[in-house]
Formats: structure tokens, C-alpha cells, sequence
């Protein structure tokens, strides 16, 4: 997906927010501004928004000093979204279709995206989801192409959101590997959020090689691109690996919540709507 104009004053808003983050020297905060200002100038409207992303955020660790503003963050928000995990299997096991309410789980956890978002409210956000219609709702598909397959790739997003991705790992009962960021950007997942989210149990963690805050293959390591391109089944969680990804012809899955009116209006749905949309599919 390309860059639109709308992107750019959200990259300088992130900017903004993970600079105040990193620092309370409001000097070093507007020098931030000043030099994400000028950088946008150069973005090409071709180019992918986390390919700008990650650029903005390694300008916003530059000048701030600190290589992980979220660090503490993450951490908050894996040990919040455990503390759900009962109540999350709960439903899964009271429901008439595992898979779907799983998926529905899943989906409930792109939520929490400190990129997108400055504060959301995740108990809420679950219970909305979970009695949501989908805007995009290509389950059929999935469920056809996941009986096919032996082994899933799946692409995580955010750190406190791989603890909903387990209980969709749970609820698949087949091999998953599973995708983290190969260093700190935003409060993406990494090796370390993974783990404390309990994704080892479940799941083989590796990395993408790239530390782009989604899945943007010439970035990513060759490992990577080798496992992404015997994949019979990909799950890709998020708007910054919809972006990254939504131009590909592969067997991929976008599971995510619509969180700004970019992504609305590429995919021809509205802000807060949820989706599940086979690549190829409407």
C-alpha cells in the first residue's frame, strides 16, 4: 500500500508522541519536529508507511538517546492483556464456533497499537468485537485454506497483542511460526514481548530480520523471505503489515481493526470496522 497524503501529518504526531515518551527535554522534543518536518519532505507518496516509519522512529531514538521509548509500555500492556487471557479462553469455550470467536480475539487485540493509538480501553474494545459484523469477511476462505495446510506462518503486530494471537494459535491446533520484529520499533512485538506473552508455548518465534514497523519483504532477512514464500497459509496481524503486504499475490490472511481513515478508505470500509480478508478478496 502507498503513501497518502493524509500519512503525513500522522507520522508527525507519532513523532510527537514517542518523542514526549523518550524525553521530557521539550528542546530535544522540538528538534524531533524539526527534523521529521524535514524529512517528510523526502517521502515519496510510492513508498510504504512503514518504510517511513521506520525511519521517523530511528530519527525520534537519534535525537532522544533512547533505542526503546515503549520498552515499559509493552510490558504494561502484555501483563494487562494476560490478566484477560481466562476470560478470553472462557469465551472460546463457551462459543458455538471456536475458530471465529478466536479469530474475533485476535482481531480485539490490534487494539492495542500505541502507533495508531494514544489510549484505548481494552476491556471494552474486547466485548465490542466480539458481537462486531465484520466489514470484510472472507472466513470461508480461511477456514477452507487452513483445513489444506499443515503449517501457518503468522506475522504478529503489536507487544500485549500476541497474548490474543495465542489463543488463535491455541484454537488452530497445527504448527505456527510465528513473526516478531527483529528489533524495538513503536511498541511492535520482539523476541522478548513474545516470550513474555507466552508465544513459546504454542509457537516457533523468529524474527523478520527488519525492524520496520510491518513486514516489508526487501528489509526482511532472507530466513524470512524463504519461510514467507513456502507458506501455504499466512496470517498477517495489523495495519502495518496489511501496508507492507496488501500488494502481495500470497496466500495471506489480514486480520485487523481499521484505525485511521487511510487504511478506511483503501480497503472501502470505515474507521473502527474489523477485518478478515483473504488476499484476492473483497
Amino acid at each position: 500500500m502507498r503513501t497518502y497524503l493524509d500519512c503525513f501529518p500522522c507520522f508527525l504526531n507519532q513523532a510527537l508522541r514517542a518523542a514526549r515518551i523518550a524525553t521530557d527535554d521539550e528542546k530535544k522534543i522540538k528538534r524531533v519536529l524539526d527534523e521529521v518536518g524535514m524529512m517528510l519532505r523526502d517521502i515519496p507518496l510510492d513508498s510504504t508507511p512503514p518504510e517511513s516509519g521506520r525511519l521517523i522512529y530511528h530519527k525520534v531514538s537519534e535525537i532522544t538517546g533512547d533505542l526503546d521509548p515503549y520498552r515499559e509500555i509493552k510490558k504494561e500492556s502484555t501483563q494487562k492483556a494476560l490478566s484477560f487471557y481466562p476470560y478470553l479462553k472462557s469465551r472460546v469455550e463457551k462459543s458455538s464456533d471456536r475458530l471465529l470467536t478466536a479469530i474475533r480475539i485476535a482481531i480485539a487485540g490490534n487494539v492495542i497499537d500505541f502507533g495508531a493509538y494514544g489510549n484505548f480501553d481494552l476491556s471494552r474494545e474486547v466485548d465490542e468485537v466480539l458481537e462486531k459484523d465484520f466489514a470484510v469477511f472472507n472466513y470461508n476462505k480461511f477456514k477452507h485454506g487452513l483445513d489444506k495446510v499443515r503449517e501457518i506462518l503468522y506475522i504478529g503486530d503489536n507487544a500485549g497483542e500476541c497474548v490474543f494471537d495465542k489463543i488463535l494459535i491455541e484454537e488452530i491446533k497445527k504448527p505456527v511460526t510465528y513473526v516478531v520484529r527483529d528489533a524495538p520499533i513503536i511498541n511492535d512485538a520482539t523476541y522478548e514481548d513474545a516470550i513474555q506473552a507466552g508465544i513459546d508455548n504454542v509457537a516457533t518465534i523468529v524474527s523478520s530480520g527488519t525492524d520496520a514497523p510491518g513486514a516489508i519483504l526487501e528489509r526482511c532477512s532472507t530466513e524470512f523471505k524463504k519461510l514467507y514464500l513456502n507458506s501455504n497459509f499466512i496470517i498477517s496481524k495489523g495495519q502495518g503489515n496489511y501496508e507492507a503486504l496488501s500488494n502481495e499475490r500470497r496466500p495471506i490472511f489480514f486480520l485487523l481493526k481499521v484505525k485511521c481513515r487511510v487504511i478506511a478508505n483503501n480497503l472501502g470500509v470505515r474507521v473502527g470496522d474489523i477485518i478478515l480478508k483473504g488476499n484476492g478478496e473483497e
